[in-house]
């Protein structure tokens, strides 16, 4: 009689893709994101942040940024087929860079350590509020308006 053991095929080990088949996506992601950071930075030159007083600049960036993630996730996977790039180039390049929620981080950890700790939990509490509303709200508009495109 043969053992349950004897009888369990085992279990394959999944292939790691190889550099060769990621670089593409790599290199994408690093144009995209330039593109997106160096946006970011100009939005923060034109509209500079007071010391101490709430960080609007970064707040629009990222709200308008979720926004247009919103956006473009339904048309890349609702609507349109995209090149296999376009994810990583715009989704994950572009509006990672453009979004800045480590920038986010620093103006909460300088509002508090400066003394503006009512500032600093209002706006730690109010952009992942308002950046979710904003993909939520953008990604239903969309929705709501390519459909009535296709009748």
């Amino acid at each position: 009689m043969t053992s349950p053991e004897s009888l369990r095929v085992p279990a394959a080990t999944p292939r790691r893709p190889s550099w060769r088949s990621q670089a593409p996506v790599v290199a994408v992601v690093a144009l995209g994101g330039g593109a997106g950071a160096a946006a970011r930075y100009a939005a923060s030159l034109w509209w500079p942040a007071p010391a101490g007083g709430f960080p609007w600049t970064t707040f629009w960036v990222n709200i308008a940024g979720c926004a247009v993630i919103g956006v473009f996730m339904v048309v890349i996977t609702e609507i349109r087929i995209a090149h296999p790039l376009v994810r990583p180039f715009f989704g994950t390049g572009v509006l990672g860079g453009f979004t800045t929620f480590s920038t986010y981080a620093v103006d909460i950890r300088n509002l508090i350590d400066g003394g503006h700790a009512g500032t600093g939990l209002a706006y730690l509490a109010a952009t992942p509020l308002a950046a979710l509303t904003a993909v939520w709200l953008a990604a239903g508009a969309t929705r709501r308006v390519l459909r009535g495109r296709q009748r």
